[in-house]
């Protein structure tokens, strides 16, 4: 009986191991905390140029409103409003990245209103800047927010409005699971830049790039503990499933010097995909920073799509 017991004790210790690890991991990556580890990893920081940070005085010159809506599970969310230059349908709603804030994307809103004459809304997703919320949701959760705030545009500025959706990183996993929901007719195009395929994918990834750990079985218990603190599970949360069901135009964009979210997602993103799309390739920037490597590129791939899924049919209108 002695050995049951040792047998027992052991099982009991490695399970409570098992749970701390995954308590701990979901305290790193999920929960609402700063990501200080950011900071230092070279899969973010090895290459120069940071074009959320670029236009932040351009930004702070502007006149914004910000905005407020409560998520259909009680969080409270603000957003920021950047009205066109001159009378226009034209929306892009541009959504930031992990550990981000709508802010974060001035680069981006100065392109659309200054290049191409489009009004601006830059949430921040829920556990982020100035929303509510005690976790980060990987874009799952968020989806629903922004089909919240599409309507919310919609409701604000009429049944005429054409709207652009434009994520970058963790924005564009969030534009990519938008996508295979029922969305309006006022949503013309989706553009994603650097999303990943899936949370348990990028997850697993990360657990081997930054801790040397294989996924099974840290991933699963810490899915399990996502589940019970934030309400949803790591594999439902998956953008190349609900890319299947997409209609909507979409250009994939991605670096190819990428690895923290690895170039290599981008292509079954891009096979899975329903309705028309196109892929743009940079084949030096590293991660978030397509725009900045390749300026010109970037606004005349962005441009050319823009034009052809919005601003057509702004004239057809």
């Amino acid at each position: 009986m002695t050995g049951i017991w040792i047998v027992v004790a052991a099982a009991i210790a490695a399970a409570l191991l098992f749970i701390g690890a995954g308590v701990y991991f979901y305290n790193f990556a999920i929960r609402r905390t700063p990501k200080e580890f950011l900071n230092e990893n070279v899969d973010v920081n090895a290459l120069p140029g940071k074009p959320w940070q670029d236009r932040s005085a351009w930004l702070e010159e502007q006149t914004y409103e910000t905005l407020e809506m409560t998520s259909k599970d009680g969080i409270a969310l603000k957003g920021y409003f950047i009205p066109a230059p001159n009378p226009t349908s034209n929306l892009a709603i541009l959504v930031h990245g992990y550990t981000g804030r709508g802010k974060d994307m001035a680069m981006f809103a100065h392109l659309y209103r200054e290049t191409f004459g489009f009004h601006v809304l830059m949430p921040d997703l829920r556990g982020h800047g100035e929303s509510a919320g005690e976790y980060i949701g990987f874009g799952w959760h968020d989806r629903d927010d922004l089909i919240n705030w599409i309507h919310e545009m919609i409701e604000r500025m009429g049944q005429g409005v054409h709207i652009l959706l434009h994520g970058v990183s963790m924005g564009g996993g969030t534009v990519l699971m938008t996508s295979g929901e029922a969305l309006p007719d006022q949503v013309k195009g989706i553009i994603s830049d650097c999303a990943y395929t899936s949370v348990k994918g990028i997850l697993s990834y990360q657990l081997k790039q930054m801790f040397k750990l294989p996924a099974f079985p840290l991933l699963h218990i810490t899915s399990l503990i996502c589940k019970l603190r934030a309400n949803y599970f790591f594999g439902e949360a998956s953008a190349l499933n609900q890319v299947r069901k997409n209609k909507k135009p979409i250009l994939f964009i991605h670096g190819g010097k990428d690895t923290f979210v690895p170039t290599e997602m981008v292509y079954p993103l891009f096979e899975a995909s329903g309705g028309e799309k196109k892929m743009f390739l940079v084949p030096d920037a590293g991660h978030g920073n397509a725009f900045s490597t390749d300026v010109e590129g970037y606004t005349e791939q962005v441009g050319q799509f823009v034009h052809h899924y919005v601003m057509e049919q702004e004239r057809v209108m």
